[in-house]
């Protein structure tokens, strides 16, 4: 079984993962019993920072365990997130009982041989690779290695391997032509990317980094993508486990396992009315991770504490009306102080909202500039009319000499 993208202890828009996370990894655990799974492959990003938090480390240990009492042997790897040297601190010790974690890379990538009924399987453990440690380990021989291309490209160059085995490298990398996603990290300019020609020879590449399941160029090259949706631009992916099937050299079987979030993402698109509407949400579950995209002109009161009340897994609030749709600056008029307070108060109204005022709003208006200005002239405030600086003097709106 080939996962990827873990990040234990995420949080997503400052709600924590953790529970979720719990309950999708209980359905592999289920799936690893049920399947007859013989090894289980973790590529990458194992945790959400380098330094996780307690709950997360308990939770990785919890899982590995369970998997461990299985007698499943695990195959890791450290992905851009993790810290290569903490998730690999007692491997050896770790090894024996079939948890398999690959050390920050030294200039050798672990290879770990195993047998089945149809034969030798090599697998290879490359962690995520940065071209400085590249140049780090092999000083002259790779000075010339500058981009994440090279750094691979060296590095398997340098792997032995033999024909005859089956294969299967494990690798966190972003791979040229991947589809991608918000939550996901990457270097400006593409710099960390590779071509998949880097990844040939091996029967099944099992990779990590990218949070979308996908194929790459051929079937045995996949991103198995992560099992929870971590941003919204993820909402329409199928979140799964891959399962493969190794049988003789060159034959290989691919099948997938949808997971079932304990909470689904989705968003909704609506007026405030059509949202808080019952009819349009009793029949659907209220505690989903929600983002709402409100297409109301005016904006809605406290709208974030009053949804809440409804959809109390609320991540995101946005609006989408004609506001929001065109994109305006606001630039000063050269005539600004010929125009009175009224003209430069719509000419703003109208840069933001991209709508004039009602004539309600211009009578409001109105009466709380006649009340300002009226009572500022009452008390003998030396300022402009319009509330401007009075650029030959030091005195301002407002404020006595």
């Amino acid at each position: 079984m080939h996962l990827a993208d873990l990040h234990l202890g995420k949080r997503v828009n400052e709600f924590s993962m953790l529970e979720d996370q719990k309950y999708v990894l209980d359905q592999v655990l289920q799936w690893i019993d049920e399947e007859g799974i013989e090894g289980l492959l973790i590529a990458g990003d194992i945790y959400d920072r380098q330094v996780p938090s307690v709950e997360a480390v308990r939770l990785l240990d919890d899982f590995l365990t369970q998997v461990s009492r299985l007698q499943v042997p695990v195959y890791m790897i450290g992905g851009n997130h993790d810290s290569a040297v903490r998730i690999s601190f007692g491997a050896r010790l770790l090894a024996r009982s079939g948890v398999h974690m690959a050390p920050e890379y030294d200039g050798t990538v672990e290879k770990i041989t195993v047998e089945d009924a149809f034969g030798l399987i090599d697998l290879y453990l490359l962690p995520f690779l940065r071209p400085a440690q590249v140049r780090a380990c092999w000083q002259e021989e790779a000075e010339w290695v500058h981009t994440y291309q090279d750094a691979v490209s060296f590095v398997l160059d340098r792997v032995e391997r033999n024909e005859e085995h089956r294969s299967i490298l494990l690798a966190h990398q972003f791979v040229t032509g991947a589809a991608v996603c918000d939550s996901e990290e990457h270097v400006v300019g593409g710099l960390d990317q590779i071509d998949v020609s880097c990844l040939g020879g091996f029967d099944y590449v099992a990779l990590g980094h990218l949070h979308g399941p996908q194929r790459v160029g051929r079937d045995t090259v996949r991103y198995a993508g992560t099992l929870l949706k971590y941003s919204f631009s993820e909402v329409a992916q199928k979140k799964s486990a891959v399962i493969v099937e190794l049988r003789e050299k060159g034959k290989i079987l691919i099948d997938t396992r949808p997971v079932r979030p304990l909470h689904e993402m989705r968003i909704i698109r609506g007026s405030y009315e059509e949202v808080t509407c019952r009819r349009n949400y009793e029949n659907t579950d209220t505690k989903d991770y929600v983002g709402i995209i409100l297409t109301d002109e005016e904006d809605i009161f406290d709208a974030v504490s009053r949804l809440r009340a409804i959809y109390p897994n609320l991540m995101k609030l946005g609006y989408d009306n004609a506001r929001t749709r065109q994109d305006q600056t606001i630039a000063a008029p050269a005539a600004v102080q010929k125009k009175g307070p009224m003209e430069l108060s719509e000419e703003l109204f109208m840069l933001q909202n991209n709508r004039p005022m009602s004539e309600q709003q211009k009578e409001y208006l109105g009466r709380l500039i006649s009340e300002v200005w009226g009572r500022q002239e009452k008390e003998g405030t030396p300022c402009s009319r319009y509330y401007l600086p009075c650029r030959h003097s030091d005195r301002m709106p407002g404020r006595r000499k």
